[in-house]
């Protein structure tokens, strides 16, 4: 293992849990503390979306969660003493899983802020 790259690691699971704590409490008190009956409806998402502030703290979000999770199963899998090759084809594979989560997450938020759908026309009314 690149101690180096391990500490890199480190680092950003460290800025990223911090990030989390703000970002999660923002979160927690916006949708569950502050809207009516404790949860927001579709109509009142897209409202609260409308606000460019609120989406670049919902997208630091997505991407501090994402980012957390896949450095903490990365540190996980490390731990189970792979060779460097292996440790290679985890880091590019859930690289790949992060980069492919973010932009589905862009997609969804842009898609519901501009055109007021969810794109689930596939679950039961």
């Amino acid at each position: 293992m690149n101690h180096k790259r391990s500490s890199w690691a480190w680092f950003w699971q460290a800025v990223t849990g911090i990030a989390l704590l703000l970002l999660l409490g923002l979160h927690t008190v916006a949708h569950h503390f502050v809207a009516a009956g404790g949860l927001r409806d579709f109509q009142q998402v897209i409202e609260y979306l409308s606000n460019p502030i609120i989406v670049v703290l919902e997208i630091a979000f997505l991407i501090c969660v994402t980012t957390h999770a896949l450095l903490g199963v990365r540190s996980i899998l490390f731990d189970l003493g792979l060779s460097a090759r292996t440790e290679r084809r985890i880091t590019v594979g859930l690289s790949v899983v992060g980069i492919v989560t973010a932009l589905y997450g862009f997609w969804l938020t842009y898609t519901v802020i501009y055109t007021g759908s969810s794109s689930t026309a596939f679950l039961p009314k």
